[in-house]
C-alpha cells in the first residue's frame, strides 16, 4: 500500500513483457494458453508474472466478450429460512461444484421482499450474470416473469405452474408424498393429519395432493393445516393446531423435515410418545432428519444432484445446445427410521 493511502498501481501486461524481455504478443499468448510459444519463453513469462504480481483483468476480458462468467442462484425465501434449510445449502454446493469446473462464478441472490425482487430484476437486466438458477419460485413470481421477459439462460429447481419455456429439474413430489403416506398408513394408523406448507409452489401443492390420494376416502380436510414456509416454527404451530382439532390423532405427515422436527418437539411436550402414540414422517432427508429424536422416517430427495443438473442446464443453454422448456425429474426414495 502506498504511503498516502491511495491504491497501488496494478501491474500490467507491459510490465510482464518488460520483466521477461519478451514482446507483448508473446506474453499474451502465454496468458491465454495459446500454442506456438517455446517452453523457455513460457517459463520466462510465468516467472515475470510472479515477480511483478500481475493479475489478469477479468473485468476487461468480460467487457470484450460481453460475458460476466457468473451465474446467479436466486433463492426466493426469507433470510432466516435460507440459513435454516439444509436443502438450499446442498443445492447451492451442487450448483457451485459444476460451475467452478467450467470456470464460472456463483452469485447468490436472496429475495426476501418485493423490494428485493425489483432490485434483483434490475441486476439481471444489467448483464451482471450470464444465466440464473431459481429456487422456490412461486405462482405469479415477479422474478420468474422478469427472467422470462429478459430471455436470459435459466433453469428452475422445481416448476412454477404458470411459467413455460424455461428448463426445470425437480422430483415427483406427488408420488413421493403418496408413497410415504401409504407407508405410514401401513403402520395401522387410523387418524392421520398433515402439516402442509408452501401451497403457492408446485412442491407444496403436490405433496398435499399425494397425501390426499394415499388416504382416499379416509382423507379429512379438517386434519390438514397449512403454513407459508417449510420452517421449524410451522411444525410447532401446526402440531399444536392438529392436537387441538383431534386429540386422538395417531399419525402426521409433515411437508418437510424441519416441520417434522417442530411437530416432534410439541408431541414430546404434550406427553405423546413417538411412534407408540403418534407416528410422524417428513420429507427431504435433510440434516434435520437425523437430529430428530427419534430419528425421522422421511423421503430422500437428491438436493445436491438438483443443483448440479440445474447448473448443467444453464451452461448447456450458454453453449447453445439445450432444449428450452424441457423438464427432468430425479428419483426419490423412502428412508424408514424410528419415528413411525
Amino acid at each position: 500500500m502506498s504511503i498516502d493511502g491511495s491504491r497501488p498501481r496494478r501491474a500490467t501486461i507491459h510490465d510482464v513483457a518488460a520483466e521477461a524481455g519478451m514482446s507483448r504478443g508473446t506474453v499474451s499468448r502465454v496468458i491465454n494458453a495459446e500454442p506456438y510459444v517455446s517452453d523457455d519463453a513460457r517459463i520466462a513469462v510465468e516467472a515475470a508474472i510472479a515477480k511483478v504480481g500481475y493479475v489478469r483483468n477479468t473485468a476487461a476480458r468480460n467487457l470484450r466478450s460481453q460475458r460476466s462468467h457468473a451465474i446467479g442462484l436466486i433463492v426466493h425465501e426469507p433470510h432466516s429460512l435460507f440459513l435454516e434449510d439444509p436443502n438450499i445449502g446442498a443445492i447451492l454446493l451442487g450448483t457451485n461444484a459444476v460451475l467452478s469446473q467450467s470456470d464460472y462464478q456463483l452469485v447468490s441472490l436472496v429475495i426476501d421482499s418485493d423490494r428485493d425482487s425489483d432490485r434483483v430484476a434490475e441486476y439481471l437486466r444489467g448483464g451482471f450474470v450470464d444465466g440464473v438458477i431459481i429456487i422456490s419460485a412461486r405462482a405469479g413470481d415477479p422474478i420468474a416473469r422478469a427472467v422470462e421477459k429478459i430471455g436470459i439462460p435459466a433453469a428452475f429447481v422445481g416448476h412454477p405452474p404458470d411459467i413455460s419455456g424455461i428448463p426445470f429439474v425437480g422430483i415427483d413430489n406427488f408420488a413421493a408424498a403418496r408413497a410415504i403416506t401409504e407407508r405410514l398408513i401401513g403402520t395401522h394408523r387410523t387418524k392421520i393429519g398433515m402439516i402442509a406448507s408452501a401451497l403457492d409452489r408446485d412442491s407444496g401443492q403436490d405433496r398435499l395432493s399425494g397425501f390426499r390420494s394415499a388416504l382416499g376416502d379416509a382423507f379429512d380436510p379438517h386434519l390438514v393445516v397449512d403454513f407459508p414456509l417449510y420452517a421449524y416454527s410451522s411444525g410447532v404451530d401446526g402440531m399444536r393446531e392438529l392436537l387441538a382439532r383431534a386429540p386422538d390423532l395417531d399419525g402426521v405427515f409433515a411437508a418437510s423435515d424441519s416441520i417434522a422436527a417442530g411437530a416432534l418437539d410439541v408431541l414430546r411436550e404434550s406427553n405423546r410418545r413417538v411412534p407408540e402414540d403418534v407416528g410422524v414422517v417428513g420429507f427431504d432427508d435433510s440434516a434435520w432428519a437425523l437430529r430428530c429424536r427419534p430419528a425421522l422416517s422421511t423421503v430422500r430427495q437428491p438436493a445436491d444432484a438438483l443443483g448440479r443438473m440445474a447448473a448443467q442446464r444453464v451452461l448447456a443453454q450458454l453453449r447453445g445446445d439445450d432444449t428450452p422448456g424441457e423438464g427432468t425429474l430425479l428419483e426419490t426414495s423412502i428412508v424408514w427410521r424410528d419415528s413411525a
